[in-house]
């Protein structure tokens, strides 16, 4: 009771003695009241509550977590490319252009017997190059020594070595002409009509129009006794009878109408050929009337 009148009196004296600094302090209080409402108002919203279930008792716990101060990376947008179109006035360049509606269908290939499948006639390592046709503007010398170079590659064999002009041009005017049975022309041609075109032309003598009447008129000889103008056999569909025929030329070496290459030069030491070689004839000149 004492202790509540000293502060009423205390409260009196302050009032009357110094009421101009009660009124400051007062003053003062108000405004540290203000500003601590102002801060705290401010503080709030950066803390998160989290509310952690509450352990046995009458305690609820608060967490408080303060939000991450790392900066965060700007989304970057992605941007479609853009393609420019090239335009060039160069007068060299030439326009490149695609043709549409274009098909290619494969061949066919038909076999007599089955056993035929097995080995197949060889077909060239890559196409005829334009190199190998003879060009227009030469001199007859120029020809011989360019069909001299030619076949002396054709046939490994020395250029000195090659000397039978008459029948390389005639050879050379058929090559690479296309196989076709019957075929007697510039479009295609078979094998016994090349022999017969050429053994006329070269040699002077006439041969029957099949392979198997070219065998029949033929006169059988020995490998050791083959040479150049020779005629070579063969039976290329079994046991049945001559079916191709050439024409011998040197270093085991033959032309002939090739069902795979046309008119060509082939290597009889070919497992292909060695398999279906069957015999070696010779026709005797027509005499000359």
């Amino acid at each position: 009771m004492q202790i509540k009148n000293f502060n009423y009196i205390l409260s009196i004296a302050c009032l009357l003695v110094i009421g101009s600094s009660c009124s400051t302090i007062k003053s003062i209080g108000n405004s540290t009241k203000k500003w601590s409402e102002n801060v705290k108002a401010k503080v709030t919203p950066l803390v998160k509550k989290e509310a952690i279930a509450p352990k046995p008792g009458n305690t609820t716990l608060v967490k408080f977590s303060i939000p991450s101060l790392k900066r965060k990376q700007p989304k970057i947008k992605k941007v479609k490319p853009v393609v420019a179109e090239i335009v060039t006035t160069h007068t060299n360049i030439s326009t490149i252009e695609f043709l549409d509606n274009i098909a290619v269908k494969p061949g066919k290939i038909y076999l007599s017997k089955t056993s035929d499948s097995i080995d197949a006639e060889p077909a060239p390592p890559m196409a005829k190059d334009n190199f190998e046709k003879m060009p227009d503007n030469l001199s007859d010398i120029e020809k011989a020594n360019w069909l001299q170079l030619k076949y002396s590659i054709k046939m490994d064999i020395a250029v000195e070595e090659i000397n039978n002009i008459p029948l390389l041009t005639k050879i050379d005017e058929w090559w690479g002409t296309p196989y076709c049975l019957g075929g007697s022309s510039k479009g295609c041609i078979d094998c016994s009509y090349f022999t017969l075109d050429v053994m006329k032309s070269t040699y002077n003598i006439n041969l029957k129009r099949t392979a198997a009447e070219q065998y029949e008129q033929s006169e059988k000889i020995d490998w050791a006794d083959l040479k150049e103008g020779d005629l070579i056999f063969f039976k290329t569909e079994g046991r049945k009878n001559i079916t191709h025929v050439g024409i011998y030329l040197t270093n085991n070496k033959f032309a002939h109408a090739s069902t795979s290459q046309g008119v060509t030069i082939s290597d009889l030491t070919e497992s292909y050929w060695q398999k279906r070689l069957y015999s070696l004839g010779r026709v005797a000149a027509a005499p000359v009337q």
